[in-house]
């Protein structure tokens, strides 16, 4: 067939049938690559941890973590034939309740739930330029949060859902209708109840809202509900995520909220619900430039909402330098710049850009699911380490909220 012949029959095919058979194809190879590696009857799970890792996470020595294991006191890890012990992250949270109840008055270090008068702290990571690592700040922070032996909820508010599939989940799969947030904070009738869409995760104490196509059927309806002259049942659109959050703050010490990269109606829930706001930043001009733009639009959105009666009341606010190569002389000056405007608004910590981390999302994994030689030792270190300091940082934030000493 000649060049003109074939663009003429290519032509003739309506762009939207074209675009909507490559999607079909997409998702069938998709679909069957995962299930040759990951079978529909197996679960992606997480691995297990040396007594060494357990040691550094619930802060007790080895000998002493030995010491239980022989006596066969709290959890029986697994004993391989060389005598090493390995815990699931189940076992690990066995561990903290068990020292928690022998060492009363080191029961927090062990098991840090929120207490009495804690209020459940809900961080939502926004920005609206693609790129700036929403989606795995969002992952990383709940599962570290996890490991450090916190309750957590992720919840996906992207419609594209890149965090329901980094937790093996393929949304137009796996998921039915109404099985995301939108599900409890639509207008009708068919709205349900937060605790029937939560699902547990492989990740011991961290549950998840998937997220999937169908959120954006709640910037759709919203317009039309604005305009009605009746009020909707759960409240305006900005109070509606908060409202469905809040009737499962018992179960959560912290909740994290993967934004879509947008300022749509899901966003600004997102910010009203939120006690707190995490904003990625790549050092990059073009995205410090996107950033002003992100900025100066959703103060105004914000200011409309909060003039409505929105609650935008924010513990902190915090700009986290994302993807950052500290030895490149450029970024470091945009991150300089960052600080000088913004001062203690900017984490001191910042996530480094790192192949390990890379590496790990090819096989839809984070640096945490992997074991330290997978990816080489020193890699692995440098980018757990900047990791590590990150979170520390913000958690330390979220105690200073809950009125706990540094």
């Amino acid at each position: 067939m000649s060049s003109l012949a074939a663009s003429q029959v290519e032509a003739a095919v309506p762009s939207d049938d074209r675009i909507s058979s490559h999607a079909r194809l997409l998702s069938t190879q998709l679909q069957s690559m995962r299930e040759r590696f990951f079978p529909p009857e197996a679960q992606k799970e997480l691995r297990r941890f040396s007594i060494g890792e357990v040691s550094r996470l619930v802060s007790v020595s080895d000998s002493h973590l030995r010491a239980l294991s022989l006596e066969q006191i709290g959890p029986s890890p697994e004993i391989q034939a060389n005598g090493r012990r390995l815990y699931s992250l189940a076992q690990i949270g066995e561990l903290r309740k068990y020292l928690a109840e022998a060492r009363p008055k080191d029961a927090k270090s062990f098991l840090p739930w929120r207490g009495e008068g804690e209020r459940l702290q809900t961080l939502a990571c926004v920005n609206f330029k693609g790129g700036s690592a929403k989606t795995t700040t969002t992952l990383y922070l709940a599962q570290w949060l996890a490991l450090q032996g916190y309750r957590v909820l992720a919840v996906d508010l992207d419609p594209q859902a890149s965090l329901s599939a980094m937790f093996g989940i393929q949304p137009e799969f796996d998921l039915r209708w109404g099985d995301t947030l939108y599900g409890a904070i639509r207008y009708d009738d068919k709205r349900k109840s937060l605790r029937d869409i939560i699902r547990k995760t492989y990740f011991h104490g961290l549950d998840l809202v998937p997220g999937n196509l169908e959120l954006m059927e709640f910037e759709h309806e919203t317009p039309s509900m604005l305009s009605s002259p009746q009020r909707a049942d759960g409240g305006m659109f900005f109070e509606r995520v908060g409202h469905a959050l809040a009737s499962v703050q018992e179960d959560y010490d912290l909740v994290v909220i993967d934004c879509p990269p947008q300022l749509g109606y899901l966003t600004l829930g997102a910010v009203c619900a939120a006690t707190s706001l995490l904003i990625t930043i790549h050092p990059q001009m073009v995205d410090v430039a996107s950033m002003s733009q992100f900025l100066l639009m959703a103060s105004d959105l914000m200011r409309v909402v909060r003039e409505a009666g929105g609650d935008l009341s924010h513990d902190f606010i915090r700009y986290v330098v994302t993807r950052h190569e500290p030895h490149d002389g450029p970024q470091s000056q945009i991150v300089a710049l960052l600080r000088s405007l913004f001062g203690d608004d900017v984490l001191a910590a910042s996530v480094w850009k790192s192949t390990a981390i890379a590496d790990a999302g090819l096989t839809k994994q984070s640096l945490y699911e992997l074991e330290r030689n997978s990816v080489g030792r020193a890699t692995y270190d440098r980018a757990y380490e900047s990791l590590d300091a990150v979170h520390r940082e913000i958690l330390g934030l979220v105690h200073k909220a809950w009125g706990r000493a540094a």
